[in-house]
């Protein structure tokens, strides 16, 4: 029996080892001469084992032990990751054309309705098409004015619910009121209301909030499937379960929302009303003379896009610019004198005062610096190039960990101290102030820098200068740093405060109805 297995273990040896060298020849044919450097692969997973959860930490440990252009492979899938700002730049400016593209998962193209939405459509036509439409109609100057109003009543909103913590002396779970928040001010700017179910019908009240999280979730999640062949279909993890059963609930509200939305838009157009963003959709959709028409799967992808892209990221930005400044009171004191002396307590500030506060904006752009609300972008090469003397090949993703760059010490002083005034003795200067918001890229950069950079700027600033000049947030104890998981970086852990009222900034007659 013993000579019969060692004479069967010889050919399956051998099979084996002529497997393992075939796979590791063909993962790394497509790097036709000289690639970046990196760790060594193992064959089929590559450097999958190389990545724990927080992915872009992961970056940033290669990154300083190799380079700061490294090459990695996750299973089939080859990609180049980016760690400093000078290598940034160089793909952004001088290849920005050639990684044009976004790499697509499952979870992304469901999402996206098949490349009917904008985030994850490849670079062309339709892309340039809503890019355009997001520039000069959907976030035009002109729509983001006449959607102040939504903006002003949800902040009012979230400034009353922390009112009545303060008088009832409880705690508040400080993360969950700002996703809410901001949730709601991206869902009523985009469909008109908050996504929840209408008067008289059933449903979550906070059912768009928790499906914005998932989609976020399953898209930033890793799923085997996309990435090695072997499991390719089985659907281990469950995640592509999960993609479905999120994707039905999405596109089952947002049928409900735009046939509501239908049944009214006539009454509306004679009324003078707001318009929010599903009604600029719809309007272009029943366009005739338009080079690209839009259709019900584009509408729902672009909406889901808006939601995704501007609600936790910038619920993320004011937990972290919190936490920062309860752990710096004295910067903390700086900024509320700042706000008390420019706006007052008499009146709510409002977002036209934002450019009169030039510490607040340090400490949002030193926020983002720090904690930036995602942590890396991604692109993908649509042909073979070349830079720095590597060899790229089209389909190659390219990973720029933005984590990394705002703490690089070669552009910073004391990179991981939170520190505003970097940012505010540049204040007066224009030039030097775009260069130090260049070294750190929190919006990406390139043809596919977040189009929506500016409006969510303006809803940050003003959220977090209300709750500076409403409330006292400085007795609740030193805030963790630790970090959670996910396409958004959030704190791992919710801030959980009891808010002080201070001297009860908001009269009813100045809540600004």
């Amino acid at each position: 029996m013993e000579v019969i297995s060692f004479s069967y273990a010889v050919p399956l040896v051998v099979l084996a080892a002529t497997v393992v060298f075939l796979v590791v020849k063909l993962a790394d044919r497509p790097f036709n001469g000289r690639r970046p450097p990196g760790p060594a692969a193992l064959p089929i997973i590559g450097h999958l084992h190389l990545l724990d959860r927080k992915v872009h930490q992961s970056f940033d440990k290669l990154c300083k032990k190799y380079g700061p252009v490294i090459s990695l492979r996750f299973g089939s899938t080859h990609a180049i990751v980016v760690s400093t700002v000078e290598a940034a730049a160089e793909f952004f400016k001088n290849h920005d054309l050639v990684f044009g593209n976004r790499p697509q998962s499952r979870a992304s193209r469901r999402f996206a309705y098949d490349s009917a939405g904008f985030a994850f459509a490849p670079y062309g036509a339709y892309w340039r098409f809503v890019k355009k439409l997001a520039i000069t109609e959907l976030l035009s100057a002109r729509t983001v004015e006449q959607l102040l109003p939504l903006r002003r009543q949800e902040l009012v909103d979230l400034l009353g619910r922390l009112l009545q913590a303060a008088e009832r002396k409880v705690k508040v779970d400080v993360s969950h009121e700002l996703i809410k928040m901001t949730n709601n001010t991206v869902a009523r700017m985009a469909t008109g209301r908050t996504c929840a179910p209408a008067e008289g019908e059933s449903g979550d009240p906070e059912e768009s909030m928790k499906l914005v999280k998932q989609v976020a979730e399953l898209i930033g999640s890793f799923n085997l499937s996309d990435h090695v062949w072997l499991p390719r279909g089985w659907d281990l993890q469950g995640c592509n379960r999960r993609i479905e059963d999120v994707l039905h609930r999405y596109d089952t509200m947002m049928e409900r929302i735009i046939k509501q939305k239908e049944a009214t838009r006539g009454a509306r157009r004679g009324g003078g009303a707001t318009l929010d963003l599903l009604d600029i959709l719809l309007d272009l959709s029943e366009n005739k003379g338009a080079n690209i028409k839009l259709t019900r799967e584009n509408i729902k992808g672009i909406i889901l896009d808006i939601l995704v892209a501007g609600s936790d990221s910038s619920a993320v930005t004011l937990e972290w610019a919190l936490t920062e400044l309860i752990n710096h009171p004295e910067m903390l004191q700086k900024a509320r004198e700042e706000v008390d002396r420019v706006v007052g307590r008499e009146r709510l500030v409002e977002e036209a005062d934002i450019s009169g506060l030039p510490y607040v904006q340090a400490v949002i752009r030193e926020t983002l610096r720090l904690h930036p609300a995602a942590a890396f972008v991604s692109r993908e090469s649509r042909k073979d190039t070349t830079i720095y003397g590597y060899n790229i090949p089209a389909g190659t993703s390219l990973f720029v960990n933005i984590w990394s760059l705002g703490k690089d010490p070669s552009q910073w002083d004391d990179p991981l101290e939170f520190r505003p005034e970097r940012f505010f003795s540049s204040a007066d200067d224009g030039q030097e102030l775009k260069q130090q918001q260049l070294r750190s890229l929190p919006f990406g950069g390139g043809r596919r820098i977040c189009p929506g950079a500016g409006l969510a700027q303006q809803v940050v600033h003003t959220a977090l200068t209300a709750l500076l000049q409403c409330f006292d947030w400085q007795h609740v104890g030193r805030q963790d740093l630790e970090e959670g998981i996910g396409l958004v970086v959030a704190r791992a852990n919710p801030l959980v405060c009891v808010p002080v009222a201070r001297s009860n900034p908001m009269p009813a007659n100045r809540m600004g109805f």
